[in-house]
């Protein structure tokens, strides 16, 4: 029996992984802002959940929370940052209070949690952390510039983080979710207050009030969930998974574009060397 750690359990991706989770008989440290969210989950497994109240922001909570989930059950084997939110706004729009703290909950509290457990994972030498990021790093839709940066900054720490940690039998992995049927882009998703007319038709479009998207997501967050425990159980965990038809098609077409842009500018990417 393995031990997770999971954030924002209270709905979506995270509920359906800490659903899971707690189904196939495995201890789960359950994380949400509110512990009444998780309550249902954790009467159901009186033996093998831990409720915590958790604001990921806080770096003191995170320290007391692994804390508590190493006194409850011994270790962390798995870590799941899953907590997050989106934000909408063309790049100008963007509020820098906003902006700070969608930075502080995407990236920095991921980190803080990772620097956390990592003791314990170094004293076993195993461990397995798992990041959620999103397809949005990669193809940075107009008005998610921000949201889409502080995914590409976890999955820039989760490639550098794999690295260091492999020689010490650890490993990292960012999950590339597509859209899927949660509160994403419903309850969860704010907005910059200013809206700028000439965005109109680019980030504009997304704003919430004219986003249709909700609702229509084509994945099933309880698929995703089983699809993340294989990856954890699995002896050869890659890098980076994607999840979802639409992020498959999504990344096959970044990385087309990618590469011809790269071709058809590559002569001039290489006159820059120093003359031999």
């Amino acid at each position: 029996m393995i031990t997770w750690f999971i954030t924002g359990c209270s709905t979506g991706l995270g509920r359906a992984l800490a659903a899971a989770v707690l189904a196939r008989g495995d201890n789960a440290v359950i994380t949400a802002r509110s512990i009444d969210s998780i309550a249902d989950l954790a009467d159901a497994h009186p033996g093998t959940a831990l409720p915590l109240a958790l604001d990921v922001t806080d770096h003191d909570q995170v320290a007391t929370a692994v804390r508590s989930a190493e006194e409850r059950f011994g270790a962390v084997d798995v870590l799941v940052n899953n907590a997050g939110y989106g934000y909408r706004a063309a790049i100008e729009e963007g509020d820098e209070r906003d902006v700070q703290t969608l930075f502080a909950t995407n990236v920095f509290g991921p980190v803080a949690l990772i620097k956390a457990v990592l003791p314990g994972m170094r004293s076993r030498r195993s461990g397995t952390i798992v990041n959620v990021s999103s397809i949005g790093a990669r193809i940075s839709p107009p008005g998610s510039g921000y949201y889409s940066a502080t995914k590409a900054a976890l999955e820039g720490i989760t490639g550098s983080l794999r690295k260091e940690l492999q020689p010490l039998g650890i490993t990292a992995v960012s999950i590339e979710p597509g859209g899927f049927r949660t509160d994403f882009a419903g309850r969860s998703l704010t907005q910059s207050a200013e809206a700028i007319d000439d965005y109109a038709d680019t980030a504009g479009k997304r704003r919430k009030e004219h986003d249709i998207a909700h609702g229509t997501q084509p994945g099933d967050p309880a698929k995703a969930a089983q699809a993340i425990i294989t990856v954890v159980d699995s002896q050869d965990a890659p890098e980076l998974l994607l999840l979802g038809t639409d992020a498959l098609a999504a990344m096959g077409s970044v990385l087309d574009r990618q590469r011809a842009e790269i071709d058809a500018w590559k002569d001039l990417s290489a006159s820059t060397d120093l003359d031999a």
